[in-house]
């Protein structure tokens, strides 16, 4: 039907009634059989097939994607954080005011150290369990009882050791700390310990063991033999052993922590004496 010759009016009445059948849409001048039958698989193209555009092109596979940039934003903030602290109650308030680690969100309180950070023995645990979110202290469970015990067992206490954890905040239910909140916790705990300058070091666990000593042995493997950490210009010795969580499961274990903690006695001794 042609609407060459039709008048204004006739012309919007018929397309309204091309509206209200459901053409709503412009189609192009060349009428289309959409029954026709479809042309030969083989049938060459009249134009070549362009090429997909870049966002048509596969994504890379997850482990394959760069980390996002905040979080490296957040390990420098850490970094630059830490090293300008000049005391200790500056680190604790660093980090009390420290806000891009996510178990922040979700602990009760901070847990930064115990004991006497002159006594020259650094004590390092894993990470904070109930007991410890709850009072805001290193070592107040059950594997905090166990730990005074091997303490007294070589004539030391809590006045006469400086314990912390390689992480400040409790993860939710005890779980292991992830990779970013270990990197944000750790620029505190190497300021930690250089601000602490203790004579001798202790890492209990395999977490702890790991992060001071940068290692991936097992600590059965690390525990009983001494090691190294550089701090300034001094080289601190380091013993891995167990941590008392783990003797509470395995008591047979306790034997060997004994031993290790002899060796840290005998080498305090040694040091003790030479000055």
């Amino acid at each position: 039907m042609s609407t060459e010759n039709l008048d204004r009016e006739s012309a919007l009445t018929l397309l309204r009634w091309q509206v209200e059948s459901g053409a709503d849409e412009a189609i192009g001048e060349a009428p289309v059989n959409r029954f026709a039958a479809a042309p030969p698989a083989d049938a060459s193209p009249s134009h070549p097939t362009p090429a997909a555009a870049p966002a048509d092109r596969p994504r890379p596979r997850a482990a394959e994607a760069l980390p996002l940039e905040p979080v490296g934003e957040s390990v420098s903030a850490a970094r630059r954080i830490a090293q300008a602290c000049a005391t200790l109650d500056e680190l604790r308030g660093a980090l009390a005011e420290f806000d891009q680690c996510p178990l922040k969100a979700t602990a009760t309180n901070l847990v930064f150290a115990d004991g006497n950070p002159e006594s020259g023995l650094m004590l390092i645990g894993e990470a904070p369990g109930a007991d410890e979110d709850r009072q805001g202290l290193p070592f107040v469970g059950a594997s905090g009882k166990l730990l005074d015990r091997m303490l007294a067992a070589i004539g030391r206490d809590r006045n006469s050791a400086y314990i912390t954890n390689t992480i400040f905040w409790r993860p939710p239910g005890n779980r292991a700390p992830t990779t970013l909140e270990s990197e944000l916790c750790l620029p505190f705990l190497r300021r930690h310990i250089e601000l602490a300058s203790p004579r001798l070091l202790v890492l209990l666990g395999k977490q702890s063991a790991a992060v001071v000593l940068e290692t991936t042995e097992g600590i059965m493997r690390l525990r009983g033999k001494w090691k190294s950490y550089r701090l300034a210009d001094a080289e601190v010795p380091v013993m891995p052993t167990y941590h008392p969580a783990f003797l509470l499961r395995q008591p047979a274990a306790k034997r060997d922590a004994w031993r290790d903690f002899l060796d840290v006695k005998n080498r305090l001794d040694s040091m003790i004496n030479e000055t």
